[in-house]
């Protein structure tokens, strides 16, 4: 029997969005002032005002301590600085393609009913399912009430996780789940694929027929959850959400973004080809060209249904591994040129590549090197002005040009 993927490479939704999206409401180098037991008396007293049970309070919260490991993990998070080949080949396995096959076989009578009312195909919701725990194998260990409790009190993301900590009570006195079910990773994450309490509390859905929502172990309840989830983003029946192409060696590279929509005939028109070198649909479903590792690596076209995923996960590297690993599960043959020596600016150099571009006046967010749509996008107006293909990757070539 293969081994778990261990839970430092499965990924929790709120530990991406907390590192790759939400603004800060402190500095990562914020100070703690008052004590916990202060702040949580203070939380109880808030609880009981918006009518949560004193029942819950208590066995949700008595007891409950700080934990400072957690507000440690949070301020050191780096998993998302490495190069799209890397993290896809760690994450996008064979164990998970065959653990994904082997879901849909067992539970097909479930991802049917699903796909019939919701639209959302099998392989989709187990990429998300292997991804966020490899089918609750890589929940985490840890009490997800304290976690929100310890995120909830530290200054970095209190507004937030003050929030996510109050569903998470809500959740438990409709009696869905008891508090010794809500183990889970450091950053509060609910369920086998990896809920906020928000979302777990507005969209979960009783998909067996028992009672209750439960997402940390009835599978009925997270295949249905997850494909409703998924609708009430957006996703489109029959559609496609990402094909693998090729590009020809000359191309309106600047056109290589998500937020540049176009027919497919279009690309078509400048050469584009599917994997196999055949000719695309000359049709006018609109497509984003992706370029993960710039025009010499992996190429794709994100169809609209990929909005989906940069919805449920604002890394573009994690939502590239996730449609592509549906695809695998579906039966696509594996990535082409996923092995090619393509430079990669590692995490110093791109902090590097960060503050220069910062003093060149651009906006990239938080300087620590995780390349994200900020920092992609100031390296494509870069690239213009110097004459270099603009495809929005920081090579080693635009570092030198920029330390110039």
């Amino acid at each position: 029997m293969p081994r778990p993927i261990p839970r430092a490479i499965t990924l929790g939704l709120i530990t991406l969005i907390i590192s790759t999206v939400l603004p800060l409401s402190a500095s990562a180098e914020c100070t703690n002032s008052g004590k916990f037991s202060t702040w949580l008396r203070d939380f109880k007293k808030s609880a009981r005002a918006q009518g949560v049970s004193e029942r819950t309070i208590s066995s949700a919260l008595g007891g409950i301590r700080l934990d400072p490991k957690i507000i440690r993990r949070d301020r050191r998070q780096g998993f998302f600085a490495q190069s799209f080949a890397t993290f896809s080949k760690r994450l996008a396995t064979n164990h998970r393609i065959k653990a994904g096959r082997k879901k849909i076989k067992k539970r097909q009578a479930e991802f049917n009913r699903a796909e019939k009312e919701f639209g959302v195909p099998p392989q989709v919701i187990t990429a998300f399912w292997a991804l966020e725990s490899d089918f609750g194998v890589g929940m985490g260990k840890y009490s997800i009430l304290r976690a929100l409790a310890t995120l909830a009190y530290d200054c970095r993301r209190k507004e937030l996780f003050t929030g996510e900590l109050m569903y998470a009570l809500k959740i438990l006195d409709k009696g869905w789940v008891k508090p010794s079910d809500m183990i889970g990773s450091w950053a509060g994450e609910m369920g086998q694929t990896q809920f906020l309490p928000k979302h777990y509390l507005e969209h979960a859905i009783d998909f067996d027929g028992n009672g209750t929502r439960n997402l940390f172990a009835s599978e009925p309840d997270i295949i249905g959850t997850t494909a409703a989830f998924i609708k009430h983003l957006g996703w489109r029946r029959g559609e496609p959400w990402l094909e693998e192409v090729r590009v020809p060696s000359k191309l309106p590279w600047e056109k290589a973004d998500l937020e540049v929509k176009l027919p497919r005939s279009q690309w078509a028109q400048w050469g584009v080809t599917d994997a196999k070198g055949r000719p695309l649909k000359a049709d006018d479903l609109k497509a984003s060209l992706v370029l993960p590792m710039g025009r010499k690596g992996p190429a794709f076209l994100a169809y609209p249904n990929f909005d989906i995923y940069t919805q449920w996960n604002h890394s573009l590297t994690y939502c590239i591994t996730a449609a592509y690993l549906a695809n695998r599960i579906a039966g696509a043959p594996s990535m082409q040129g996923r092995e090619r020596d393509i430079p990669f600016l590692e995490l110093p150099k791109a902090k590097e590549l960060q503050r220069l571009l910062v003093r060149k006046g651009f906006d990239v967010g938080k300087i620590d090197g995780i390349i994200g749509a900020k920092t992609r996008k100031a390296v494509r107006t870069m690239q213009i002005k110097f004459g270099l293909p603009a495809d929005s990757y920081p090579t080693p070539e635009l570092l030198r040009r920029l330390r110039r």
